[in-house]
């Protein structure tokens, strides 16, 4: 990966007025991985974001739509596995032969998979409305595709010869996962059970996009820093990315269970206690340990570190949750907040982050984060905060969810545009890629 500078530091980079000038082709998508799939993603980012936000507004407003599969389930599935694994192809297929010592995969090799699985993605927003049957096709398709790609991506790794390729197989590991979760929510919608995918859901947040998030920010951060800041040292040891998969293993289990059987009895509760909160402390001092502080001195690496803080806060807010429901304080549950910060605030900032860094280096352009890229970030805290806020409220107001879900469109539609743009075009810098 290209490392982070400090713009006072960073080398010359040509303007990039000659690459905007340049008409963009549809052919040049297909000339690297992170160009195809990260376009395809924002496609699907910015058309997830405007379809819920329009969903939320018509609901307010109180004008009926079609639901064949139950909004709080469509909603999940679509936010998990609309826009997420086509970034993760983008990156693992750019980052991944790097990682493994191997040659680049042609973006070329790639068309066929991306376009099949952004298609299934549509095919299941269709079926969310009109037909449950064509929603699980959509899904199961989705699956098909994920599985193959994460056949590709296993084969990398057995032919690297790189003494570490830990953090690759935990992803090959986390993905299976997501394969087959993906396989079993389309067949629990084909057969009406609303439970069984609940909880396969729960499987995909927590089970597989969370710990590909974890797995990547335990390589990449600490490396990001070091690149940034040359005086803070690279920590990141084995055993604390173990930590952090366990956790969210866990935790996945504790959803899957809940969404299955309701409220789970005392011992299991007090289980998920003792691994959530020591967890949220880990998270908090790591992300402390990693160079928060020292970090807003460059501010592309500073919204990395950010979008790591809310991992810490989606323990924290899970451990309160878990200690309520013990010792039956209060309402016994922060009711969505854990959910929405770890999907919006520690998924979605991290993602932003990190697609706009890649964006960026990847097409020869200095690696700052300038004001659009601040303003588009900003859209996604605010819809972070926003969101736990409302959940959190018992009498929040209406506008506060409104306001969270327009934020992410937002976020999600000015990512798509400003950087869908420079997947068209040549880098800025001249260079090939």
């Amino acid at each position: 990966m290209i490392p982070i500078r400090p713009a006072a530091h960073s080398s010359p980079t040509p303007p990039p007025s000659a690459a905007a000038a340049t008409p963009w082709r549809w052919a040049r998508l297909a000339t690297a991985p992170h160009r195809l799939a990260f376009f395809a993603g924002g496609v699907a980012l910015a058309a997830t974001g405007l379809w819920w936000a329009l969903m939320l507004a018509l609901r307010h407003a109180g004008i009926a739509t079609p639901w064949a599969v139950v909004p709080p389930v469509a909603h999940g599935l679509l936010m998990a596995v609309a826009f997420n694994p086509l970034f993760m192809i983008g990156f693992l297929f750019t980052a991944g032969p790097r990682w493994l010592g191997l040659p680049d995969v042609p973006g070329s090799s790639l068309v066929r998979a991306v376009l099949a699985y952004g298609a299934a993605m549509a095919v299941l927003l269709l079926g969310v409305h009109l037909h449950a049957g064509l929603a699980a096709a959509g899904l199961l398709g989705a699956a098909a595709v994920w599985t193959r790609l994460l056949w590709r991506f296993g084969r990398l790794v057995r032919a690297s010869r790189v003494p570490d390729t830990l953090h690759a197989r935990a992803i090959v590991a986390t993905s299976a996962l997501g394969a087959a979760a993906m396989g079993v929510a389309a067949l629990a919608l084909a057969a009406g059970r609303v439970d069984i995918a609940r909880a396969t859901t729960a499987v995909l947040l927590w089970g597989f996009v969370a710990p590909v998030f974890a797995i990547v920010s335990h390589r990449m951060l600490p490396f990001f820093t070091t690149s940034a800041l040359p005086l803070h040292h690279a920590w990141r040891p084995d055993a604390l990315l173990q930590w952090m998969l366990a956790a969210l293993l866990a935790t996945a289990s504790g959803s899957a269970a809940e969404a299955m059987l309701g409220v789970l009895p005392a011992w299991a509760q007090a289980l998920l206690l003792a691994v959530q909160a020591p967890t949220a402390v880990l998270m908090l001092w790591l992300a402390l340990r990693w160079g928060l502080v020292q970090s807003f001195a460059v501010r592309l690496l500073a919204m990395l570190h950010a979008g790591f803080v809310w991992l810490g806060i989606t323990f924290a807010l899970l451990a309160v949750a878990r200690g309520m429901a013990l010792w039956q304080i209060g309402p016994g549950s922060l009711g969505l907040a854990p959910l929405h910060a770890l999907t919006v605030g520690f998924l979605g900032a991290t993602l932003l982050a990190m697609i706009t860094r890649v964006a960026a280096g990847h097409s020869g352009r200095p690696l700052v984060a300038d004001g659009p890229a601040l303003l588009l970030y900003g859209a996604v805290q605010l819809a972070a905060v926003a969101r736990v806020l409302s959940a959190l409220w018992p009498d929040a107001p209406v506008a506060l969810l409104l306001l969270a879900a327009f934020a992410w469109a937002a976020a999600a539609v000015g990512w798509a545009l400003r950087y869908g743009r420079w997947m068209g075009r040549p880098r800025a810098d001249g260079r090939p890629g």
